[in-house]
């Protein structure tokens, strides 16, 4: 039985590394905020907008209790989901966590073509990106560290890269 839960900051390639591994491996991949999206019929934006940040990690949280019990399967977190409560912990038991860390600078340049289609930093400049990356990866990366394992994944950016990293994700955790 798989289920592995991806976890790391937005733009760390979480969805990306998580439906290529899946299809590898023959398994289903659970994009967890598509996931909410579908379950409540609204984006992750008109859930915060409409019911606060405290609301939608409630949300959060439960719909990972829910996709935490699937057999063979690739979970790819929301950048804050190891961040509240006891998900980390949650994952921890419920399968395998693999933190995927990227360096600032890749994640910049990832979240830069991004931009758009990203709420929290749609409005800001390149220095206030990189100040809000740096800053936010400064508070996130303890509730990262607790997944069980770490994966560099830095080399996303095509289908050549994509497939390497799959092959390397496989052959580091045994799978």
């Amino acid at each position: 039985m798989t289920r592995i839960f991806l976890i790391g900051y937005m733009g760390a390639g979480k969805t990306t590394l998580g439906r290529a591994l899946a299809t590898k491996l023959g398994v289903e991949f659970i994009d967890l905020d598509n996931y909410i999206e579908k379950r409540y019929h609204k984006t992750i934006s008109a859930i915060f907008a409409e019911k606060g940040e405290e609301e939608f990690r409630n949300i959060e949280r439960n719909m990972l209790h829910e996709v935490g019990e699937f057999e063979n399967v690739i979970i790819s977190t929301g950048g804050g989901t190891p961040c509240f409560f006891d998900n980390v912990e949650f994952m921890n038991r419920q399968g395998t966590t693999v933190f995927l860390d990227v360096p600032e600078e890749r994640l910049f340049i990832r979240l830069s073509i991004a931009r758009s289609k990203r709420p929290l930093i749609k409005e800001k400049n390149d220095e206030e990106l990189k100040a809000f990356i740096t800053e936010q990866l400064g508070k996130r990366r303890t509730h990262y560290s607790k997944a069980q394992y770490t994966f560099i994944a830095d080399k996303l950016e095509d289908r050549r890269q994509i497939e390497m990293s799959v092959e390397e994700f496989c052959r580091q955790f045994n799978i």
